[in-house]
């Protein structure tokens, strides 16, 4: 059925590319070149099909993910033997590219060429040289919960279909775990991420639980029994990992959970896909920096000016007053918080609101696929506060998911307080915004509607990421909540927590930024609460390079828009602008300039 429907995207995109137009006079060279052309357009079609066959097959869990269901009942091959078969077909899959000389194609191919070329070699290049497999425990406890939550989460067939795929997957948890236990060297594994999957672990049987065993009266007879038997096995399972997590890699982790300059710098390279070096990014954070507490500044001075016990307010500051003021006038938003047990209340109201007003302003095309917030699943707290997860890339009618974690029952009241403290009203306002309207579910709705479904699989990080910081700021210049100075100072503290990002992980993967060193970065520096920047450190500490994303991916929507305004003049129009970018689905932003302004493609 996939393979159907690559094969009719594959071939509709042909006819579209070489279909009849006015008539010319072709002589016998321009008719060679197109026919040329014509053949490896065909070649690099069909392979960028079998990439896409070819990791369904070897990650089922991807497949699934991906809306490839096929494989729905199966787990891929963790062992050494299948991490080698993986490297055999992804260098295959090189040489065969390499064959296809890029010049011939189309400029929309050739940007999808360059991305599949940056995929297949990071492939390589991270088996080789991050190695996760041996240190880090998040890459299985990833598949194993993804293998469940993949087949609970979405109705993409009747609940006894995915039941029994679960079961399948059920009964090879036990199997990957133990090769899991097996695949780690405890001496490198870094403490953080051993403590951070014993505390995860049982989010696996969560998902079974709360997710899949209520659904269970769909399977009858045999079908039910050997369910229930798989759920017995998984627990069993799930208990005897955990005490292995608890009594032996925890105790004996003694890892370097920093990836060191050599390997920050391949991989940074790999996901921006530019030749900017980690200096060169570090200036232009800094100076970024610099520029948002000047303009966050400003605001504060708008917001406070008249206000009894207001700190000092000059038009030139020094450091220290800068800090005293922005400190006051963020205080005013804090004190505007939902209740311990209402943040999913005010994340819906403020999803509603935001959706109204990109409609009512015309910012951007609005799509019509539907968009729900979930409380995350246990198995993925501890990452990140929120997150978007859309359908695969194959899936064409299932929700996008606004997930939200909820405050651990284990928290304090003061813990509480200063998670809540940070996320205010006017910040939930603005993480509905990054997260789905005009951002993440936006954007990724438009991607995911693209006949181009290479390009959907490969999506940038930076574009992805940029494009939510970017809309976070279109929401503030178009006026969004009557104007209020407050939201714009939430913005603009987000726009200064996604600069941070960058310096966090330069300064934590290749500087040797302390714990201390980095909260006070944090705290001092970007304004975030203590429960906000503790987790924070973590993740941060747990993965590398993706932080980038937010603030170079942001930096280049800026400029691309910056340059649209310049070459259009007075003709330029807002929504014709964002439409046409997210039009191109989520390569890096440097090849939606190139395609947009007819530029080489590099």
């Amino acid at each position: 059925m996939i393979r159907h429907r690559l094969a009719v995207a594959s071939l509709a995109a042909l006819a579209l590319s070489f279909g009849a137009g006015p008539a010319t006079a072709i002589t016998p060279a321009k008719a060679r070149a197109s026919a040329q052309v014509r053949a490896q357009e065909v070649r690099f079609k069909t392979l960028a099909a079998r990439y896409i066959a070819t990791l369904a097959r070897l990650s089922p869990t991807e497949a699934t993910t991906l809306g490839d269901h096929r494989y729905d009942a199966l787990l891929p091959d963790v062992s050494t033997r299948g991490r080698a078969a993986r490297d055999g077909e992804w260098r295959m899959l090189l040489g065969q590219l390499h064959a296809i000389p890029r010049a011939h194609l189309s400029r929309e191919a050739q940007v999808d060429w360059l991305l599949l070329e940056n995929d297949l070699q990071y492939r390589l290049w991270s088996n080789a040289n991050e190695q996760e497999w041996a240190w880090d425990p998040q890459y299985y406890s990833g598949i194993a919960s993804g293998a469940l939550y993949g087949l609970a989460a979405r109705d993409f067939a009747p609940w006894d279909v995915r039941l029994k795929a679960a079961t399948a997957r059920m009964e090879a948890i036990p199997a990957l775990l133990a090769e899991s236990r097996r695949q780690l060297v405890p001496a490198r594994v870094p403490k953080i991420h051993a403590e951070t999957v014993a505390k995860r672990n049982s989010g696996i049987m969560d998902i079974a639980t709360d997710m899949l065993a209520p659904h269970a009266d769909a399977l009858k007879g045999a079908d039910r029994a050997r369910f229930d038997r798989a759920l017995a096995g998984l627990k069993a399972a799930v208990a005897e990992n955990q005490t292995w997590l608890d009594h032996t890699l925890v105790p004996q982790a003694r890892g370097d959970f920093r990836l060191g300059a050599a390997k920050y710098d391949a991989k940074m390279k790999f996901a921006l896909m530019s030749d900017m070096t980690r200096g060169d990014l570090k200036a232009r954070a800094l100076k970024a920096k610099a520029d948002c507490r000047d303009e966050m500044y400003v605001l504060s001075q708008q917001v406070l000016a008249g206000r009894a016990g207001a700190p000092t307010l000059p038009d030139h500051p020094t450091a220290a007053q800068q800090q005293a003021a922005i400190e006051a006038a963020l205080a005013l938003t804090y004190a505007k918080r939902p209740p311990r047990d209402g943040l999913m209340d005010a994340a819906r109201a403020s999803l509603a609101q935001a959706t109204k007003f990109v409609r009512d302003r015309n910012l951007v095309g609005v799509p019509e696929t539907p968009v729900k917030i979930i409380e995350m699943p246990r198995a993925q707290w501890g990452y990140a506060v929120a997150y978007d997860d859309a359908p695969g890339a194959l899936e064409t009618d299932q929700p996008n998911f606004f997930a939200i974690a909820p405050i651990p029952p284990e928290w304090t009241d003061q813990q509480a307080t200063s998670f809540l403290s940070e996320y205010n009203a006017y910040m939930v306002q603005d993480l509905a915004i990054h997260e789905a309207m005009p951002g993440h579910y936006l954007q990724l709705a438009h991607a995911n509607r693209s006949p181009d479904v290479l390009r959907a699989v490969l999506g940038s990080g930076p574009f992805v990421e940029g494009w939510a910081v970017y809309g976070e700021g279109m929401m503030k210049d178009a006026g969004y909540m009557d104007g209020d100075p407050l939201f714009k100072l939430t913005v603009l503290k987000m726009r200064l927590r996604s600069i941070t990002n960058t310096l966090l992980d330069i300064g934590i993967q290749t500087e040797g930024m302390t714990r201390d060193q980095a909260m006070t970065l944090m705290t001092d520096g970007a304004f975030q609460q203590e429960r906000e920047a503790a987790g924070k450190w973590v993740r941060a500490s747990l993965s590398s390079v993706q932080l980038l994303s937010y603030f170079t991916g942001f930096s280049e929507h800026t400029a691309l828009r910056q340059e649209a305004m310049k070459r259009e003049g007075a003709a330029f129009d807002l929504r014709n602008h964002n439409d046409a970018v997210i039009a191109h689905g989520s390569p890096p932003v440097k090849f939606v300039r190139e395609l947009m302004f007819g530029l080489p493609i590099r």
